[in-house]
């Protein structure tokens, strides 16, 4: 910190001090108020100019140094000056000391803040600059939180100090004339109408604002647009998959009037491409590879001969059989109308809808929710998208098992996707450029995976860049580069498996203005709302979450919030989201890793279990795998969990109910759990914790009490021994 910050720093201090060491607050209070009265008004009688001038520089203080008092100072200058010159007062002093500390904030913390969270700032930054102006009117007419911490937390924005000047001055303006007026009754010092009349306003006054504020917003995005006299359908739906199945279950089981449009196969990605077709093929692996570690279940041998192309059959029986559950026939029994086709946005009231049959169709609705999904993204490596690779989407079709598979990616789909191959026999080589696949987990879990990986023969390359695809004299090769040296990879199928992106294109967003985040996904609110109020997104067409089950769940918010937000609005709620990625051992997570508590310098404690201990693991011969949970330091509060062991995926559900429903480990502890079954880890790592709380001086004094219990020794040393055990804090284990 330079000389000139720290000098301001130290006479901010030096005041804010001053205030409170010598008892400051006393003078800002209705009883001294009441004692001083007809003192201040015979010094505004004889002295009108200078009195108001000192109040005026004192309320600048007061509010500059934000410090308590503002909200008394506007009510004792109604009561002094009256409306009209107390409005003119209060409302330029508390502008001037509002920006006086926005400028404090600004000079002495903004570089500071900005260049240790500018990553994590710069949708705040981008949002003040885009319209900060109105977000701070908003603010200032609607206040959730003391106008204090606005002045210092916009200091370290970029919205400019002019602009926040005027804007806090008219924003500011009507609850002074409020609070002012209510002053002028209260210098009567009795309840009177106009006394009451003025905190009903006070009251009131925040809840029609932002009424009003809404439907200003409103208003200026509609404008261009012609809103229908009737509309044809309460909800209309983009996209059929697990967001927009949802999203119509919900409003026909209200008895809304709903409409689902879907150009491809109902069920999305889940069913058809996703979860279900995945889960089988998995499930077939698993089975091939137990039955090679015969040995390991006390049988001398077995063996498992198959044909690929009939797994790829039984795959898609699964998927036959779980397709009635989205059918159509289900879906419009529900009274849901269905419609196949595809679905043109044309205004924020009204979709185009090209059917599959030819004809076109025309609906006006009072909402839309957009649940488009979406879709294998493919990178821009030379050769690559030529070489037609195969995707997520695409795989599903072969009936061949590949010799040689190359997996580019080493994310979730691409690990459940290799190991499932490498066990059905393809040689696979799976590629990833960061420094270990499973890279949002910790390192010791991407650790595990990868060594069961490589004892099964994939071969692992980490921190390996693909640069090329090429095809000549029908080999395939792709190029990689690692530590600046190419190696080449000769395969027969690439499975390009490195994330997915958002289908945003081709059904209006681009016509109506609905603007994209830089991931390209559907820029939506804390309601998931566009920039239109009526029309929604979600699931993976928002993110961040790429899941069926988070898909699910912002369409709950979605459906609630378009056909009940009138009267009640629900923001989205993120804060526990479990996940799985399907490999063996399976890996399951829900909150914090311990990569973003460092990231994020939350000061956590760290629990772990080894699955190698635990019965049923040995029993089943799948004794390996970790339990670690987080904790908030020094308390039993789980933050996060990761669990790599057989059966994580249904393991962890426990701890996800603990988090959402606020008990900690003790309660895990103490609640009884079936033996021999894998949830027991839960209890053995809620163990870990309880440990943890038992100090020496505990032990010790009871080694003393049943020593004495049993004619050992002297009751005088468990006095002694309990004497020490109230000072000793250290942990015993």
């Amino acid at each position: 910190m330079n000389k000139g910050k720290l000098a301001v720093l130290v006479l901010i201090a030096a005041a804010i001090a001053a205030f409170f060491i010598f008892d400051l607050r006393q003078y800002f209070s209705i009883e001294y108020f009441q004692s001083q009265r007809a003192s201040l008004e015979a010094q505004l009688a004889a002295h009108p100019v200078q009195t108001a001038a000192i109040f005026f520089a004192i309320y600048v203080a007061v509010t500059g140094l934000s410090l308590p008092g503002a909200s008394l100072m506007t009510l004792v200058a109604g009561a002094l000056f009256g409306l009209l010159w107390g409005v003119v007062i209060v409302s330029f002093a508390s502008t001037i000391g509002a920006t006086i500390a926005f400028l404090a904030s600004r000079f002495l913390l903004r570089d500071w803040v900005q260049s240790k969270f500018g990553d994590k700032l710069k949708p705040i930054n981008d949002g003040i600059e885009k319209e900060g102006a109105f977000y701070l009117f908003a603010l200032r007419l609607v206040p959730a939180f003391p106008f204090f911490a606005i002045n210092l937390l916009m200091g370290l924005t970029s919205i400019r100090a002019w602009t926040y000047f005027w804007v806090s001055q008219l924003g500011m303006l009507a609850g002074t004339i409020a609070y002012v007026y209510a002053g002028t009754q209260l210098g009567q010092f009795k309840i009177s109408v106009g006394l009451v009349a003025a905190f009903v306003v006070l009251g009131l006054f925040p809840l029609v604002a932002k009424k009003v504020l809404d439907a200003i917003k409103a208003r200026k995005v509609y404008r261009n647009w012609k809103r229908p006299a009737t509309y044809d359908r309460n909800l209309i739906a983009i996209g059929a998959g697990s967001a927009g199945l949802v999203t119509t279950y919900i409003g026909a089981a209200v008895k809304a009037k709903v409409t689902l449009v879907e150009k491809h196969k109902m069920g999305g990605d889940c069913l058809n491409t996703g979860c279900i077709p995945s889960k089988a093929l998995i499930k077939t692996a698993k089975l091939v590879a137990q039955i090679g570690r015969a040995k390991d279940y006390g049988l001398k041998s077995a063996t498992a001969q198959f044909d690929f192309a009939e797994v790829m059959e039984r795959v898609k029986r699964v998927v036959a059989e779980v397709e009635p559950h989205d059918s159509v026939e289900r879906y419009t029994g529900l009274g849901v109308e269905c419609l196949s086709g595809t679905a043109t946005i044309t205004s924020p009231w009204s979709v185009d809808i090209a059917l599959a049959s030819g004809e076109k169709k025309t609906l006006t609705t009072k909402n839309i929710v957009i649940a488009t999904g979406g879709r294998p993204f493919i990178p821009p490596i030379p050769g690559l998208r030529e070489s037609n690779p195969l995707t997520s989407d695409t795989l599903w079709d072969l009936r061949e098992l590949p010799k040689r598979l190359v997996v580019l990616g080493g994310g979730p789909i691409g690990c459940e996707l290799a190991q499932a191959f490498a066990r059905l026999g393809s040689k696979v080589t799976q590629v990833e450029m960061l420094p270990r696949i499973l890279a949002k987990e910790d390192p010791e879990f991407a650790e595990i995976v990868t060594k069961r990986f490589r004892s099964e023969g994939i071969d692992v390359l980490t921190g390996h860049k693909a640069t090329s695809v090429r095809s000549e004299g029908g080999q395939k090769t792709l190029t990689v580069e690692h530590e600046g040296v190419e190696k080449t990879i000769a395969y027969d199928q690439l499975l390009c498996a490195v994330g997915r992106v958002a289908n945003t294109e081709g059904f209006g967003l681009e016509a109506l203005g609905i603007p994209l985040t830089k991931q390209k996904t559907v820029e939506v609110d804390e309601f998931l709302r566009t920039n239109y109020p009526n029309i929604f997104a979600v699931g993976d067409a928002i993110g961040p979450y790429q899941f069926t089950h988070t898909a699910s769940h912002t369409a709950w918010y979605a459906s609630v919030n378009a056909l009940f937000g009138r009267f009640k609005k629900f923001r989205v709620d993120y804060s526990v989201v479990p996940w799985v990625t399907f490999t063996e051992p399976e890996v399951a997570r829900v909150g914090l890793s311990e990569t973003e508590a460092k990231e994020k310098n939350i000061a956590v404690d760290i629990y772990t279990y080894g699955v190698d201990d635990l019965d049923r693991a040995i029993a089943e011969s799948e004794a390996h795998g970790l339990v670690k949970v987080l904790t908030k330091r020094g308390t039993d509060e789980i933050l996060g969990v990761t669990i790599a062991a057989e059966h994580a995926g249904e393991t962890i559900a426990e701890f996800v109910a603990a988090m959402r429903h606020k008990f900690g480990l003790n309660k895990i502890m103490g609640t009884i759990h079936a033996y021999p079954t894998w949830v027991e880890a839960n209890k053995y790592a809620a163990g870990q914790w309880k440990r943890s709380t038992v100090t020496h001086g505990q032990m010790d004094f009871l080694t003393a009490f049943h020593e004495w219990t049993r004619g050992a020794g002297g009751f005088g040393a468990v006095v002694g021994k309990l004497g020490a055990l109230l000072g000793d804090k250290r942990k015993y284990y």
